[in-house]
């Protein structure tokens, strides 16, 4: 039995299938001296992956998770453990049969093989299911079952067969000690272990441990219950542990799959029933696992009932009884995304949570690749650890959110879908005026953010059917026509906008400049009052970031990028500092309000004596202005191709500036506008790209159609590989597409939300040169132009202006025409408006 040994180069904390994945990976890309723990014994430590029911569904709404799920099938067939069993996921309504059109979509997107199919082809696998039950379903052939627990066997033994790996079971962590902000001790009762990196991948634990190195880790231990019937004479009959098709009864929130001779039947449908890690029950106090806790049957009943309406020949079988009933925990987070990545608070200290049995594998890569060059080949953004703000990082926020997403793990997500708890966190100083006008919040890193204005409701009659009402309720769910009116108004005559939501930090000191010039794709060595947009990469030339900086003295830089981002970018920039420089977070010092539209000139000009004409505050420059007895920042940019700018004004001087431009703008007619117009339609009319949507790690600035003619000299991170980019031309090219015709065959007008895939004009798949099927990233109205938008990467021989293509939505065929195969905007194409 092997030792705790005194030093390793990597301790690695948990021996499930992400533990052991990971330990396997960074072994397999040349790391050596890696240390796994784990408190329980081997090959089953006790933890999610012993009592998961251990299926796979490929297809997922995220493009992220589907990745790592299709690299986890993959790894998990070349082991030898994947059984292809093939899967349902049925449907008892018509609004679930809505949902599983819009399944096709992701899963044409995505490259996976799937259909809808009947009740007739259900019961012809299946014949113990009562088809009266549903209306149809979505049939997936590649679904299967895994043996996680031999998975992981192997790749802890290949680790350890290759001189890499020491693996110690039953140790228990007592603590960690970090010193100079980074990780430097793991203490355990069996010995210390000086380590330069550890990794935390102990699922349901996670947050417990990170808490001991002042580190967060976000996540809840929550309850999935399942049971086991059996004997059942219809599986008895066959051989092997699963020969039948696995379902998913969507509506009720439940599935049935086949273990043996026995059906397990587990459910999402009943109440939240969340644990603090703390009081997870030890090895020697668990009756089974520390994560197979005593079964709660009245939770349980009405989920049995639903059960056994859809199998009842089978569950309710002569002889079969409940031989097995847990609630099992697993690991829930504030977002539903796992959690990876090295902590903000602890260099060294990395994360490899929330993570499920079909994403495990492919997590273990990704995380080993990001540890030793940097980045994945599998873009791992929505899931970094560093995206949570603070107050994200609260046990009340984390129960909150759980609490309300637990019942929505199969339930149906409008895209935009809002949520309802821990609202109101972070506030603009104009939120009681905001409020006043009608506003309609959406949430982003806790700000409210006003989506559109009631007050607005009157722009309606103003703008008649150039405004475009969508007639489907799932299209016009989480949106209003009002946003098409803010927008021509905006257009005609001015808009203002609160964009308090901004992540707003200073780079200062000596080493500023040497830093954003490291950091940044564009030249950063501009003069002082200069406006820089720049995309920034990775090591291997993808995006990591796309934002705004402003250079206030040669020794300090005001980055301003989005909210969702924000914190990712502030950990961005302080891993990567030159000498002599520091980051300062100014997120809440200030407020920001863009105001643009024909007449923003002549309504700011009522407010200041300072010259703001062309010539004397020319376009992509800034500089403080003052409005009154207030000093502001003013910065001549748009994201909405008008004339204006952004003003960042003292927080507690915000609610006063938003008041006296609505008062300076009344002779004009401006309006109040919201984030549907500042995030879709403005930038969509004008194809500006947007980070999460165009531009991530997998894509590059020249598929982006961002090239610039020349590359700055200095160096910057992933320059090399952009150099080699540049070279080799682009494998798909980022276009946008105007939709000809919305008639479905019920004949509404229907408008895509993003995420359909693009197809041939008789509805055929297309491949760009990464082996991926070009998908919408950006759908939405384009007022100014009376058309609905689409933004796609296309293969190369099919990016060109006039091509007829169509775009798939819930199972229908939409033509489209490409009408932009590069940067171009379909709006004013020469930016004479925003320049003038």
């Amino acid at each position: 039995m092997a030792t705790v040994p005194a030093t390793a180069r990597v301790v690695v904390i948990g021996a499930g299938i992400v533990g052991n994945s990971l330990v396997h990976h960074l072994a397999r890309l040349g790391w050596r001296d890696i240390v796994q723990i784990d408190k329980g014994p081997l090959p089953n430590p006790g933890g999610s992956t012993g009592h998961a029911s251990n299926f796979i569904f490929p297809v997922d709404h995220s493009r992220e998770l589907t990745d790592l799920t299709l690299d986890s099938m993959r790894q998990y067939k070349e082991l030898g453990v994947f059984t292809e069993s093939g899967g349902y996921e049925v449907a008892r309504t018509e609004e679930r049969m809505e949902e599983l059109r819009r399944r096709m979509s992701s899963a044409k997107a995505w490259g996976i093989d799937a259909e809808l199919v009947t009740p007739d082809h259900v019961v012809a696998r299946i014949p113990f299911l009562d088809k009266d039950q549903i209306l149809g379903a979505f049939w997936t052939p590649s679904v299967g079952v895994v043996d996680s627990l031999r998975a992981g066997t192997l790749m802890r033994e290949a680790a350890q067969q290759a001189g890499a790996l020491t693996t110690v079971p039953n140790v228990e962590v007592v603590g960690m000690d970090v010193e100079r902000g980074r990780i430097k001790r793991v203490r355990t009762d069996k010995g210390d272990i000086e380590a330069e990196y550890v990794v935390i991948a102990c699922g349901v634990w996670s947050p417990k441990l990170a808490r001991m190195a002042g580190a967060a880790i976000p996540l809840t231990p929550a309850v999935h219950q399942m049971i086991s019937v059996g004997p059942i004479p219809q599986l008895a009959e066959r051989p092997g542990e699963i020969s039948f098709p696995i379902v998913r009864d969507m509506d009720t929130f439940c599935y049935e799959r086949q273990h043996g001779a026995d059906m397990e039947v587990g459910s999402y449908a009943h109440r939240p029933i969340l644990y603090d890690p703390e009081d997870i029950p030890t090895i020697e106090q668990a009756k089974l696992s520390p994560t197979e806790l005593p079964f709660t049957a009245d939770d349980f009943d009405p989920q049995l009932e639903q059960a056994l309406e859809l199998m009842p020949d089978a569950l309710g079988a002569d002889g079969a009884e409940i031989r097995y009933a847990i609630n099992g925990l697993l690991s829930l987070t504030p977002d539903g995304a796992p959690i990876l990545g090295e902590t903000p608070e602890v260099k060294g200290l990395w994360s490899a949570a929330a993570v499920w049995v079909k994403e495990g594998p492919g997590v273990g890569r990704a995380v080993a690749e990001w540890m030793t060059q940097g980045w994945s080949e599998i873009d791992l953004a929505h899931s970094d650890i560093a995206r949570f703000y603070p107050h994200q990082r609260t046990r009340q926020h984390v129960r909150a959110r759980t609490s309300e997403s637990f019942n929505k793990t199969y339930g149906i997500v409008h895209p935009a879908e809002q949520w309802a708890s821990d609202r109101g966190k972070r506030l603009a100083p104009m939120h009681a005026a905001t409020s006043a006008a009608g506003a309609v919040y959406f949430e982003t890193a806790g700000w409210e953010r006003p989506h559109w204005y009631a007050s607005n409701e009157v722009l309606l009659g103003e703008y008649g059917d150039r405004v475009v009402p969508r007639e489907h309720e799932w299209d016009s769910r989480w949106w209003s026509p009002i946003i098409n009116a803010e927008h021509l108004a905006m257009r005609e005559r001015a808009g203002i906008v609160d964009l308090t939501a901004f992540a707003i930090f200073d780079v200062v000191g000596p080493g500023a400049l040497a830093s954003v010039q490291h950091i940044v794709v564009a030249q950063a060595d501009v003069p002082e009052g200069r406006l820089i947009y720049t995309p920034v990469l990775d090591p291997n030339g993808g995006f990591r970031s796309d934002l705004t900086i402003m250079r206030l003295a040669h020794d300090h830089f005001r980055v301003v990028t989005g909210a969702a981002h924000g914190m990712a970018d502030l950990k961005w920039f302080r891993d990567n500092l030159a000498d002599r420089a520091a980051v300062v977070d100014v997120t809440s010092a200030f407020t920001t309000i863009g105001l643009w539209g024909p007449k923003a000139r002549d309504i700011l000009g009522r407010l200041t004596d300072d010259d703001i004409s062309n010539a004397g505050f020319p376009f992509f420059t800034c500089r403080p202005i003052q409005l009154g007895s207030v000093s502001v920042l003013a910065s001549r940019i748009s994201y909405v191709g008008e004339l204006g700018w952004e003003l960042y004004v003292p927080m507690e001087q915000g609610a006063r500036v938003w008041d006296l431009l609505h008062e300076a703008g009344e002779p004009d007619g401006a309006v109040p506008v919201g984030i549907g117009v500042y995030g879709t339609t403005g930038r969509i009319e004008k194809g500006y790209r947007a980070y999460g949507f165009e531009l991530d790690a997998e894509r590059t600035i020249v598929e982006a159609g961002m090239a610039r003619p020349r590359v700055k000299d200095a160096d910057f991170i992933g320059r090399a590989r952009y150099l080699e980019q540049r070279e080799a031309g682009p494998r798909s090219v980022l276009c946008t597409l105007t939709v000809d015709d919305h008639i479905s065959a019920g004949g509404q007008r229907r408008y895509m939300l993003g995420g359909e895939p693009i197809r041939t004009r008789d509805g055929g798949p297309l491949t760009d040169g990464n082996g991926r099927h070009p998908y919408v990233t950006t759908a939405g109205s384009a007022p100014s132009l009376g058309k609905h938008l689409l933004m796609a990467y296309l293969p190369p021989d099919e990016a060109y202006v006039g091509n007829q293509l169509a775009v798939s939505y819930m199972e229908q065929l939409y033509p489209v025409t490409v009408a932009a195969a590069d940067a171009t905007p379909l709006f004013d194409p020469d930016n004479a408006r925003m320049r003038s």
